[in-house]
């Protein structure tokens, strides 16, 4: 099933195939990205009725399924953090189990001082512990790396509340070590800086190591430590993927959810979020025209500035907060080449794609050689699927470009890399923009969330969730859906307090 199967689902009877709802009480959730639909699912397991507004056309958000040249393909995020749960035990739940597939292959390449180089061993999101694969891997110079082994002889250093993880590596280990392998692979998650990232939010287990270690190194090498005894042996796969790709597992969802009974609206925008003296009013402009529903809780799952204008009047100081909050702006440039076209860097299966540090002037931040990363990507024996990644955060000047610039500039870059001929054309491409879709997370952040979540602590039967709390990767956002859907759950167990009593805390009046 592809993004198309979501258009037709515009019911107004909240009913499914006749399925009776055993509602526990009526909860709304706005926004239809995984975090929405994570939070759907939860509720609804929990005998809660569902309604979920969506303002597009599809659900998913940043998870996309599409189709190139006749084949699947994914347009937005492509695999999930397998070392963590959530994202596992849900595509499980709604039937996606024995669709689910590590890479492979999972040998990555830094495009770097011109060359091809392996992605080294031995670090924690670029920080490394063992100079051995480092220096095998040729990605640091002989200064880079003698500046890393001169960080023993450092004093420590004090971090405080937070710190920018550019910043603080930089001191101990030198720029290079932050240019050439932190910053790729931080940007490959955030599209981001790593000079501003706070390293408590976005790397917390480096964050205490740092704070409880004389040096950088000796922390990353216990933390290593720490995880060969956790996982001794075949630790499995870091990562895993869908057969026919992530962009199935919202769809999933969505489908598990509506034969629980929940009401499903797209091209609907809440356009107004009020309290009543029992629980909450919304207006959605539906295709129908406005539609206004009531509910006894609300679950936010959209980005900062549709909550921030919803909660304008509820929650001033919470409204605030989102408007500061930053996204950065990225594009995927998807092609299907002919395979008697490929260079062997990419034809000889062993790859799975590459980074590109911002420091080496390219303009593509990272390739994906899907056909060799993703097995049921790699079925067609004519065909071989790839995409690159352009733009971050305070670097974006590139997105002006048109498509058909992204994929002459995403074409010239691959020649230079891995050699791909001029005379190499895709036999189809497709550009896809995600205008401020991945949310910043600035040193502070974590301070931000906790101002956010204390003001929208005042609206009984109000939560949030989504990328900008917890996480950005689908399992963080699937466990942030499940703390708003617990906040719900409770608040509905709990039942009502008057509108009266709560009136000053969350209007200021």
């Amino acid at each position: 099933m592809h993004e198309a199967d979501t258009r037709t689902d515009r019911r107004t009877d909240g009913r499914t195939d006749g399925h009776t709802q055993r509602g526990t009480g009526h909860a709304l959730v706005i926004g239809g990205g995984i975090a929405g639909l994570a939070a759907a699912h939860r509720l609804l397991a929990d005998g809660v009725r569902v309604t979920l507004l969506e303002a597009g056309p599809r659900l998913g958000g940043k998870l996309r399924a599409g189709e190139l040249a006749g084949l699947p393909v994914d347009l937005g995020a492509e695999s999930v953090l397998a070392r963590r749960p959530e994202a596992l035990e849900l595509a499980r739940a709604v039937g996606l189990g024995e669709a689910l597939q590590p890479p492979a292959t999972a040998t990555a390449h830094v495009w770097t001082r011109g060359e091809l180089r392996p992605m080294p061993r031995g670090h924690v999101m670029g920080v490394p512990g063992d100079l051995g694969p480092l220096a095998a891997s040729g990605v640091l110079s002989p200064e880079g790396l003698a500046r890393i082994e001169a960080e023993a002889g450092l004093a420590p250093a004090e971090l405080g509340e937070d710190v920018a993880i550019g910043e603080y590596v930089a001191a101990r280990f030198g720029h290079e070590v932050v240019d050439r392998l932190v910053e790729p692979l931080l940007g490959g998650v955030y599209a981001g800086n790593a000079y501003r990232i706070s390293m408590r939010a976005a790397v917390p287990q480096l964050f205490e190591a740092a704070r409880t270690h004389a040096s950088l190194g000796e922390g990353v090498r216990e933390l290593q430590r720490r995880a060969a005894q956790a996982q001794p042996g075949a630790a499995g796969p870091v990562f895993s993927g869908i057969d026919g790709g992530i962009g199935r597992l919202p769809l999933a969802v969505a489908e598990a959810c509506r034969a629980a009974g929940a009401r499903i609206l797209l091209d609907a925008p809440a356009r107004e979020l009020t309290r009543t003296a029992t629980g909450w009013r919304v207006v959605a402009d539906t295709p129908d025209g406005a539609e206004v529903i009531e509910a006894d809780a609300v679950v936010l799952a959209v980005p900062a500035g549709p909550a921030a204008r919803l909660l304008d009047r509820l929650a001033p100081a919470a409204a605030g907060e989102l408007r500061g909050a930053e996204y950065a702006s990225m594009a995927l440039v998807t092609m299907a080449l002919r395979r008697s076209e490929l260079p062997a860097a990419i034809a000889d299966g062993g790859a799975s794609g590459f980074l590109v540090p911002p420091v080496d002037g390219r303009t593509i931040k990272a390739s994906t050689f899907s056909s060799n990363k993703w097995a049921w990507a790699g079925t067609d024996p004519e065909l071989f699927l790839l995409r690159t990644s352009v733009g971050r955060h305070g670097d974006e000047a590139v997105l002006t470009r048109s498509d058909e610039e992204l994929v002459e500039i995403s074409l010239a870059d691959l020649g230079a890399a891995v050699g791909l001929s001029g005379a190499a054309r895709p036999v189809a491409s497709t550009v896809t923009r995600w205008d401020g879709g991945l949310p910043q997370y600035p040193v502070g952040h974590l301070d931000r969330v906790a101002r956010i979540r204390g003001a929208v602590a005042a609206l009984p039967g109000l939560a949030v969730c989504g990328a900008l709390y917890d996480g950005v990767g689908i399992p963080a956002c699937i466990a942030s859906a499940g703390k708003a859907a617990d906040v719900v759950i409770a608040t509905l167990g709990a039942g009502w307090a008057p509108l009266a009593q709560t009136t000053d805390q969350h209007t200021g009046q």
